[in-house]
């Protein structure tokens, strides 16, 4: 049987806002089933919006939480903002904190995906008081430093599939350059969800980027991760603001820098709250090895794996899903630290 998802248009979610600092935060809202144990903010990834959680609100919402899935700064209805600030993780947590406060929840779960994941990490040293638990698909924590580290630096010294960043984030926006009108949009998506040049060409290289003239020139086989309807809703959302919005995430590492300087003595080491990550084994940017360091900086951490690419969510929901449900039932709701 196939895993029940959530559609664009489906009634179990509502679309809402809050305003945080003159700012409106979109969100999909989705009501516990039942009595509601708990609330979860959902943060998606690059290049996302909040319907990427669609296979995992109804098991959360099955499990007597609320989710509330954000659509990030730079997508959806949420939008664009010029200024490279709205983008860091500082401004998500704040955003996430304020939202949380509007909605009268004092304590939060967090799950993450992606840019969402790294998300997730600092808003619980940020907030630690707020959020309860965390979890993260794909993304390892990474540590606060002491000193800044560029991209350049990360693909110079050990970390060479960061070299897509380099272009995503390119001063001279040659991503937002291409991709440009429906058409190249969807093409676009297409292409970063899996779906491959009819040309034969490889579309990806984490190391160099993505080939931006066979947006402009080749036909793309349509994903397998997508049905029409969700690729047709894809397109619509990221037309609204185009890509510069979600690009700009690569070009605030010293933002994020800066910010972490100000964070307490005692959060800089990690985060103290029940974690659950999960491993896509099939990543080719966010691989095993960026995990080194981990127990110990997450004291009350559990780990599963998925045989899953960087689409973890929908490549492999059901093997995503029994890791969140066994960790959500045994420590959210069980009391446990880690399993």
């Amino acid at each position: 049987m196939a895993p029940d998802k959530i559609s664009p248009t489906d009634s179990r979610v509502k679309k809402d806002f809050k305003e945080v600092n003159g700012r409106k935060w979109y969100y999909w809202d989705a009501a516990a089933k039942g009595e509601q144990r708990g609330t979860v903010f959902l943060i998606h990834g690059f290049p996302d919006i909040s319907l990427a959680w669609r296979y995992q609100i109804p098991l959360l919402t099955e499990l007597g939480l609320r989710c509330i899935a954000l659509d990030c700064m730079g997508y959806s209805d949420t939008g664009y903002s010029p200024e490279l600030k709205d983008y860091t993780f500082k401004t998500h947590a704040d955003a996430i904190a304020s939202i949380a406060s509007q909605l009268g929840t004092s304590t939060i779960i967090l799950g993450g995906h992606d840019w969402g994941g790294a998300v997730v990490w600092r808003v619980a040293q940020w907030y630690p008081d707020l959020v309860s638990h965390v979890f993260a698909v794909c993304t390892p924590y990474f540590a606060v430093h002491d000193r800044y580290v560029s991209t350049e630096y990360l693909v110079e010294n050990g970390v060479p599939q960061f070299g897509y960043q380099l272009q995503f984030g390119s001063p001279d926006r040659k991503v937002e350059s291409v991709v440009q009108g429906k058409e190249r949009m969807r093409k676009w998506l297409i292409a970063m969800y899996g779906g491959k040049p009819k040309s034969g060409k490889a579309f990806m290289d984490p190391r160099k980027g993505i080939d931006l003239d066979a947006v402009k020139e080749d036909e793309f086989e349509m994903t397998p991760l997508l049905n029409e309807e969700e690729l047709d809703y894809y397109t619509a959302q990221f037309m609204k603001s185009g890509v510069e919005g979600p690009c700009n995430w690569y070009r605030t590492r010293e933002l994020n820098f800066e910010d972490e300087k100000a964070l307490p003595a005692e959060q800089r080491g990690g985060v103290k709250q029940p974690s659950l990550f999960i491993l896509a084994e099939k990543d080719s940017v966010l691989s095993e090895d960026l995990t080194r360091g981990m127990d110990k900086a997450i004291p009350n951490l559990t780990k599963g794996r998925v045989p899953a690419s960087h689409w973890a969510l929908w490549h492999t929901p059901d093997e995503t899903n029994v890791n969140i449900k066994r960790w959500v039932e045994g420590v959210v709701l069980g009391g446990k630290s880690k399993l």
